[in-house]
């Protein structure tokens, strides 16, 4: 496998240089010399992960920013439209099937001949 192979599989385990790419803070030659002296060691890689840092303090934050009135007040909502949309489906369902049914009654037999 060549050099250059190496570096594309590299980048493809490395989902977060493509963004330093896209705001053209790097460009892909940058990071290829990089690849190039280092290899995939990983000091040398360090500088360039953006990783999410999620603290228990940051948990907590953002469960003290969520209202749970909220919250019920959408799920009210979405379960009022999805009772509308089932009555009306239903009661579609239903008059379909009153429409052919109907009443049943055997037709006359017509004698056309004089049989």
């Amino acid at each position: 496998m060549s050099k250059k192979d190496e570096f594309k599989e590299f980048i493809r385990h490395k989902p977060e240089l493509v963004e330093y790419i896209k705001n053209k803070e790097m460009t892909m030659q940058q990071f290829y010399e990089l690849y190039d002296v280092y290899g995939d060691s990983e000091e040398a890689w360090k500088p360039y992960e953006r990783g999410v840092n999620i603290t228990p303090s940051k948990i907590t934050d953002f469960m003290k920013n969520i209202n749970l009135d909220e919250i019920q007040k959408h799920i009210n909502t979405a379960q009022k439209a999805l009772g509308v949309v089932e009555d009306l489906t239903t009661k579609g369902v239903t008059n379909a099937t009153n429409a052919i049914k109907g009443p049943v009654s055997p037709r006359p037999l017509n004698k056309f001949f004089e049989d």
